[in-house]
């Protein structure tokens, strides 16, 4: 199955928007957190647990984007986008129900990752929804 446009273009604005997170929290935790009226103190231990996992989304957000030129790593970008842009919106809905509503900046966030979540739930659909074959032998969707 060849990869779309549409795909390619999911796959980039899911890939830049995860790297440049992860790779700013990496690099500048301080600053990035302060966008969000969060003050992180110097705390080894804290911004230790705060830059692990920011490499993380750095290394999934390459992964999605090299789904965009290596077609045999399609399968792999794509379910690092859609675990990625389900799994945070997911994770805040879980804090908004168990701590209430943050600030403005964490709402902003989370209403960019649902539409990113939107689009690659969009863009990846015929990858992700179960197919059947008819009689024909062609497959169809169901």
């Amino acid at each position: 199955m060849s990869t779309t446009l549409l795909e390619k273009v999911t796959l980039g604005i899911s890939g830049l928007t995860a790297a440049s997170i992860g790779g700013f929290i990496l690099a500048v935790p301080h600053v990035f957190y302060a966008s969000y009226g969060i003050a992180l103190g110097d705390n080894p231990s804290l911004l230790s647990e705060l830059r692990a996992p920011a490499a993380g989304l750095l290394t999934l957000g390459v992964l999605m984007l090299t789904g965009i030129w290596r077609s045999s790593m399609i399968q792999v970008s794509i379910a690092a986008a859609l675990t990625v842009f389900l799994a945070f919106p997911a994770g805040r809905l879980i804090g908004f129900a168990v701590d209430g509503l943050p600030s403005g900046g964490i709402i902003g966030a989370f209403v960019l990752e649902i539409g990113i979540a939107g689009l690659c739930l969009f863009a990846f659909r015929r990858r992700i929804l179960p197919t059947t074959t008819d009689f024909s032998g062609s497959e169809a969707r169901s």
